[in-house]
């Protein structure tokens, strides 16, 4: 199953047997400033784009004390000014935070400025908390218009469209920007609705998202951006030279997760051997093996095949990898690790 250029990005006879791809969330370390993981972010992008991955995706979070990528428009710039032939994108724009006109005349720009390479991955979730809402100026309710905020967005950059009082948006008007929609169940008839690709994790299982994905295709409309579906299945792999350190690459973001589900706060990454000493009470102890299931985990070869195993069983057509851990050497040793064992470089 393939998608037409506009949706993919590259002529899919070029394409190696698995196409991987990246969201970087641009994670704090503890003691760090965010400063760091944005310029760390933009070196990420270098060595992915060396190592083949095919897209480089940036994502939007506000007051969050574990992330500083807050304005992905903005860092996309910074990747794509540091690489040359990486795609580079979001994952996501959230639609819901922002008026649609805005974010047509950003990815405008940065389509004008890198033409050929901008992605324009769309969300619809809202600020994390009351305080993040009320200071953006938004209420939970704004994800309910997301399908309308999505189409009003889309229109902006057809020339044949017209804003209020003959509005343009400049200079998005007449650009291709490929848009894909990150979406969790419901948000897969959104996708293909509009007849976008999708962009879909197993946040409530494989079976979950494997149902969200059969109702995608079933229900995809051909649009002007896309002929066919095309799913983008996003994920955790974490390859290390042995099974036990690969494991132990998940111990920082599985802690950072569980202490967000029990304490509101999704915190900055901390070492495996601090986080694997620390008591926790037996709700973070839960929270924290649950955060911990789930994701690919292994040596090369391991991991790679269980990797085409499961883009054999949803039938997806690209892996996006979300993959993060405390220790930046092991984060890139594991993706570089990846890329050799699936035949990227």
């Amino acid at each position: 199953m393939t998608a037409p250029r506009s949706a993919v990005g590259t002529d899919v006879t070029t394409a190696p047997a698995l196409r991987l791809s990246v969201l970087d969330r641009s994670r704090t370390r503890r003691g760090e400033e965010p400063a760091q993981a944005l310029r760390d972010t933009v070196a990420f992008a270098v060595e992915a784009e060396r190592l083949g991955y095919h897209r480089f995706w940036v994502s939007e979070h506000h007051g969050v004390p574990g992330v500083a990528g807050s304005a992905p428009t903005v860092l996309a710039a910074a990747v794509a000014a540091a690489t040359s032939r990486i795609r580079v994108g979001t994952g996501g724009v959230m639609l819901p935070n922002h008026q649609p006109l805005v974010v047509a005349e950003q990815f405008g720009v940065l389509a004008a400025l890198f033409p050929g390479r901008i992605d324009m991955g769309l969300g619809r979730s809202v600020g994390f908390t009351d305080g993040v809402r009320r200071a953006l100026g938004r209420e939970k309710d704004a994800a309910d218009r997301f399908p309308e905020q999505l189409a009003e967005l889309l229109s902006w950059f057809d020339p044949a469209a017209r804003g209020p009082g003959g509005v343009h948006a400049r200079p998005a008007e007449g650009l291709d920007v490929p848009a894909f929609v990150l979406a969790t169940g419901a948000g897969a008839d959104v996708a293909a609705g509009a007849g976008l690709p999708l962009v879909i994790a197993a946040a409530r299982g494989e079976e979950a998202m494997q149902a969200a994905i059969d109702r995608y295709r079933a229900r995809f409309r051909p649009s002007a951006r896309a002929e066919r579906p095309y799913v983008v299945v996003s994920g955790t792999v974490a390859v290390a030279p042995t099974e036990e350190r690969a494991r132990a690459l998940l111990v920082p973001e599985a802690w950072s997760t569980a202490h967000s589900r029990t304490h509101g706060e999704f915190s900055p990454l901390e070492p495996v051997d601090e986080v694997l000493a620390r008591p926790m009470t037996p709700r973070e102890r839960t929270a924290f093996e649950q955060s911990l299931d789930g994701h690919l985990a292994g040596t090369p070869e391991r991991a790679a095949a269980d990797l085409a195993a499961l883009m054999e069983r949803t039938g997806a057509d690209e892996f996006l990898l979300t993959t993060s851990t405390y220790d930046r050497a092991e984060l890139l040793t594991s993706y570089r690790l990846l890329a050799e064992a699936a035949g990227l470089v």
